[in-house]
């Protein structure tokens, strides 16, 4: 398989804005444009393929026709493991958690959700919701989600534009309003919604929350944050490389050209390549890609020699 261009799935949730459209090219008919899910096999949302023998077909098509896609690091995985989307909070995002692997498999049939938000933009007095700024039991968590005290509870982080944030499954998390980011997380979209500042649906009616199901996989306790300032840089001809995080689940680079920039792709893993900003070109074998901000290349596993020319800015993941 070649390289391909992906289109995304974009959702309107009600907190969203519409940065994605007007700042990042994302082309939908939905207002607001909350998340643009740039590389994605999941039935809620699947990217679709826009160039080559497999256009009009999404990923997942793709992915379940071949699975050598994904690379050997791959095959342990059920399903395809990745979900890689733009997140635009106008307002806040509900209170919420996502479970571990095994609760989620359990009791929603997909896999759990362990995320890793990398911030493009924010207003000055952005922050995040992370864990708790206090050692809670569970019946005082569930009390206080029902009663609305968990804002008293919740600890709170102030953010600015390039912070990292990994969060694993389990963790009690809010995007709050005013920030714009990038998040790669686990193929899922189970999330147990705790608290939701008493605002109605699309419907008229009060979103529904998942307290109980989230008292059983919330972490009771402050979160563990490593400082987003220590990071491995890589000095390479044509660009710097720099790892923002890596877990058992997935890697996350900054990878910022100059000018021309060539990688090997071998038989481990794909490549996730998300511009972020600037322009240039994406060059493997016979294909040439134009890549502009807000654009999202999936390179297969297997794929040989990668040349990036231009001068951008890519949020580049593997597993």
């Amino acid at each position: 398989m070649e390289i391909v261009k992906l289109s995304p799935s974009v959702a309107d949730n009600i907190w969203g804005g519409t940065r994605l459209i007007d700042e990042y090219g994302i082309k939908t008919d939905k207002r607001p444009a909350a998340e643009a899910w740039v590389l994605s096999c999941h039935p809620s949302g699947p990217s679709t393929v826009m160039n080559g023998e497999f256009a009009g077909k999404t990923l997942q098509e793709v992915y379940l026709n071949d699975k050598s896609i994904c690379g050997e690091k791959g095959e342990r995985f059920e399903f395809f493991p990745l979900l890689i989307k733009f997140i635009d909070a106008k307002r806040d995002l509900s209170i919420q958690v996502h479970p571990d692997d095994e609760y989620a498999m359990r009791v929603e049939g997909e896999y759990g959700k362990t995320e890793a938000w990398y911030i493009l933009d924010c207003d000055d007095d952005a922050e995040l919701i992370l864990g708790f700024n206090k050692n809670v039991s569970k019946e005082e968590f569930k009390e206080a989600a029902q009663n609305g005290d968990i804002m008293n509870i919740c600890n709170r982080i102030k953010v600015k534009k390039g912070d990292l944030f990994f969060i694993e499954s389990g963790t009690m998390h809010a995007i709050c309003k005013g920030i714009l980011l990038a998040e790669v997380q686990q193929n899922s979209n189970t999330t147990y919604r705790i608290y939701d500042y008493g605002r109605l649906g699309k419907d008229g009616k009060p979103r529904e929350l998942h307290v109980d199901k989230a008292a059983d996989v919330t972490k009771l306790c402050p979160p563990d944050l490593t400082p987003s300032d220590k990071r491995k840089k890589e000095i390479l001809d044509g660009a710097v490389k720099t790892e923002l995080t890596s877990c058992d689940l997935f890697t996350m680079f900054k990878l910022d050209v100059d000018g021309e920039h060539s990688f090997n792709v071998g038989n481990t893993s794909f490549v996730s390549l998300l511009c972020l900003d600037g322009s240039g070109e994406v060059c493997c074998g016979n294909t040439t890609l134009s890549f502009v901000k807000g654009e999202s290349i999936f390179v297969p596993a297997s794929s040989g020699k990668i040349t990036i020319k231009g001068n951008l800015e890519i949020l580049e993941s593997t597993l």
